[in-house]
């Protein structure tokens, strides 16, 4: 069973219901913004690597997730953004010219997934080999030049600014994990390092803060839980 888009205080629930069918193995779509989050929203992907952990020692269900960078042409990626703004006669925006993204296409992505899960005993946050990260800019000006257009001559490129918790370029590593090989190439394990500690009662708290619509102590407890969360203010 796979589960895309479930996070923290979210998931967690997410994963009780599910176990009530009690699948062979669960295998949760993370992403690179989990590592050493700057967002609320890469924090939920941390925690959710916490839940899958946890709620493996506990279960005969094999929990694992799968962490990897965008994917193109997906919900939510640049690729159609750029192909509308392209044909509307630009600008092509932009957030920084210096910003880079690992990208990867939509069937390798699921082929490595499956084989992840295929692969998992549990317990384990798999990385996918994204290959080298593209500038979001030189992928801009690609898209401009297959349109039949020129960049910045027919169709303008406009850098509109980082956005809160954005950042420059993701990563697939904290400091403090490692890489681990597996019998797939283009597969590799994270070497955990995490403090799962009072991951319960935290989740919890957490859960009951987000009905009560209490940001700011949101942002505290997470920070709590996640050393590496650095929130852009």
């Amino acid at each position: 069973m796979l589960v895309s888009g479930a996070s923290g205080s979210i998931g967690s629930e997410l994963c009780k219901q599910i176990l009530k069918f009690n699948p062979k193995a669960l295998v949760a779509l993370d992403q690179d913004e989990a590592v050493n989050p700057t967002s609320v929203m890469g924090a939920t992907k941390r925690l959710a690597e916490k839940v899958v952990v946890e709620l493996n020692k506990k279960n005969h269900t094999q929990f694992a997730a799968v962490r990897f960078g965008n994917v193109l042409g997906s919900r939510g990626s640049v690729i159609p953004i750029f192909r509308e703004q392209i044909i509307k006669g630009g600008p092509v925006e932009v957030t920084h010219p210096d910003i880079k993204r690992y990208f990867m296409v939509t069937s390798e992505a699921v082929l490595l997934i499956l084989q992840a899960g295929a692969m998992a005993k549990g317990g384990e946050v798999f990385v996918l080999d994204m290959g080298e990260p593209v500038k979001i800019v030189d992928l801009a000006k690609e898209m401009i030049r297959l349109s039949g257009f020129e960049p910045d001559t027919d169709i303008p490129i406009m850098f509109t600014g980082l956005r809160r918790g954005e950042k420059l370029y993701e990563e697939l590593l904290t400091a403090e994990e490692g890489l681990d090989s597996t019998c797939h190439k283009k597969i590799s394990k994270a070497r955990l390092n995490l403090r799962n500690g009072e991951l319960p009662e935290n989740l919890v708290k957490l859960k009951g803060l987000c009905e009560g619509g209490k940001n700011e102590e949101i942002i505290s407890l997470m920070r709590d839980m996640i050393p590496t969360y650095n929130p852009a203010r």
